[in-house]
């Protein structure tokens, strides 16, 4: 396949200008720019869900026109995409071949269906009822379903967006391992990732964009910082931070804390002003569970939550961000932000009720514009317009307008949840800086992440859970790779 120069814009914006890429049989390509530099674009006009506006398209040495997602399948191209395109209402084998049904005189032939399902997600290793509905399933879970229906079908050319951000190290080596049959088999491979260890696992070739232009094509065996400088045109000293702990006095303290539905059962943690705490566990550990329950998401059945001091046991959300608790959702699409509202309506909500944002039943539109308009040259959004909609924005883009809705009102708490999934190196360290400056200006901090460095490098103490247990807490000298994976595990083990 080869797309010579070609261009597409929106509203008047060039996100691609004369762009040139070309995969060969059996490769992984890999797609490699910071959130905004056109790498989805790119790969949404290969799989038809774009139109470009000019330039032009050689699939098997001869020209085509794609006018469709429907035209690219039938042309052997399958997408799976960073941000999910299930219906939760039907089930995994429903939306398996949602668009390509087996019919006879109309009707379903459903036992065909469910027998195709499970010989795919068999073929993938993948342990799913094909039965199960969509909205029951972890997102990991969803993430394999997303997979599955790129395999439905023979391949020529498989695209992949981002598609280990939800998925563990064992789900992850699975995928590898399917990555390198199909290669074998002369399937090309479009990979997206910001993960250099992805890179230098599987990557044949990288093609490097930034501002939508093609900077250059490179070979895998690339260093980091030689990529990181091609992406950004900048050069960085570090990527995590040096960061001054200065523990004080107790913000959060929970007591043998145990969920309603039972995914955390006794677990104590605390957290102090000015300092950085990690929740570190595989997917599935009830690390993200300790925190909704805190911030009031989840119901709690047993155990004491103490905010600032103050028994917080069973309050709300909106209590909770009343007191100065602020909780960063890792699903910024469905819970952090309003995707068909503007960036500026996004940011303000956590904060509407606050004086500097209305004064009765009134807005302050100007005092409103004037403080989102600081926070967004504060976090370098791009584009700076925060009337646009979040949608518009590209993934990393849009992490950034749900960590302004922290800078929206006092805060005395941060917890961010995953708050790197699916953002390039640019905007990760980014964020790794402006946890820092929270945690020297004496906020406190609880970092949950399933990227292991981040816990490493931006931590004084980790807590580590295991099928909703605690197994252990590290401090400074003992948070080593070593020591948090084999807590994560040692109940597997026993």
């Amino acid at each position: 396949m080869e797309l010579r120069a070609i261009c597409k814009q929106f509203s008047g914006t060039l996100v691609l200008d004369s762009v040139d890429f070309s995969l060969k049989p059996g490769e992984v390509h890999v797609l490699f720019g910071e959130n905004g530099s056109g790498k989805t674009t790119l790969i949404s006009i290969v799989a038809g869900a774009y139109r470009p506006d000019g330039g032009s398209f050689l699939f098997r040495n001869e020209p085509v026109e794609i006018f469709s997602v429907n035209h690219a399948r039938a042309l052997g191209i399958s997408t799976v995409f960073q941000e999910f395109s299930l219906v939760p209402q039907l089930s995994i084998e429903e939306n398996l071949f949602l668009g390509a049904e087996e019919t006879f005189g109309g009707i379903l032939k459903k036992s065909v269906i469910r027998k195709r399902a499970q010989e795919v997600l068999e073929r993938l290793g993948f342990s799913l009822n094909p039965s199960q509905q969509v909205a029951f399933l972890s997102r990991a879970e969803q993430q394999m379903v997303e997979i599955a229906k790129a395999f439905r079908a023979d391949l020529s050319v498989l695209i992949l967006d981002e598609p280990t951000a939800s998925l563990t190290d064992q789900e992850t080596e699975q995928l590898f391992t399917l990555i390198e049959q199909v290669k074998a088999q002369g399937v090309g491979i479009i990979y997206i990732t910001h993960r250099m260890s992805e890179i230098q696992r599987i990557g044949d070739r990288i093609t490097v964009l930034r501002d939508g232009h093609k900077i250059t094509t490179v070979d895998a065996d690339v260093s980091e910082e030689d990529l990181v400088q091609l992406m950004t045109g900048r050069v960085f000293d570090q990527i995590f931070p040096d960061i001054a702990f200065q523990p004080a006095n107790r913000m959060l303290e929970v007591r043998d804390l145990k969920t309603a539905d039972n995914t955390v059962r006794g677990v104590s943690i605390n957290v102090a002003n000015g300092e950085v705490v990690g929740l570190a566990g595989l997917i599935g550990s009830g690390k993200s569970d300790v925190a909704r329950a805190c911030f009031g998401c989840s119901p709690i059945s047993d155990g004491s939550i103490y905010f600032n001091g103050e028994l917080t046991n069973g309050l709300s959300p909106r209590k909770m961000l009343e007191r100065g608790f602020f909780y960063m959702p890792s699903d910024r699409r469905d819970e952090g932000l309003v995707m068909m509202r503007s960036a500026r309506e996004s940011m303000a909500l956590a904060a509407l009720n606050t004086p500097e944002f209305s004064r009765g039943v009134f807005l302050r539109r100007q005092e409103e514009i004037q403080r989102l308009r600081y926070i967004a040259e504060r976090l370098n959004l791009q584009p700076a317009n925060i009337e646009r909609v979040v949608e518009h924005f590209s993934g990393g883009n849009q992490q950034k307008i749900l960590i302004g809705k922290s800078l929206t009102r006092k805060v005395k708490l941060f917890v961010f949840d995953e708050p790197t999934v699916g953002v390039d190196v640019a905007t990760r360290i980014a964020i790794y800086q402006f946890i820092g400056h929270l945690c020297e200006d004496g906020a406190a901090v609880l970092l949950i992440s399933s990227d292991l460095p981040e816990i490493l490098h931006l931590t004084n103490r980790v807590y580590v859970l295991c099928r909703g247990v605690l197994t252990a807490e590290l401090q400074s000298d003992n948070i080593n790779q070593e020591n948090v994976l084999r807590h994560c595990f040692e109940r597997e083990a026993a």
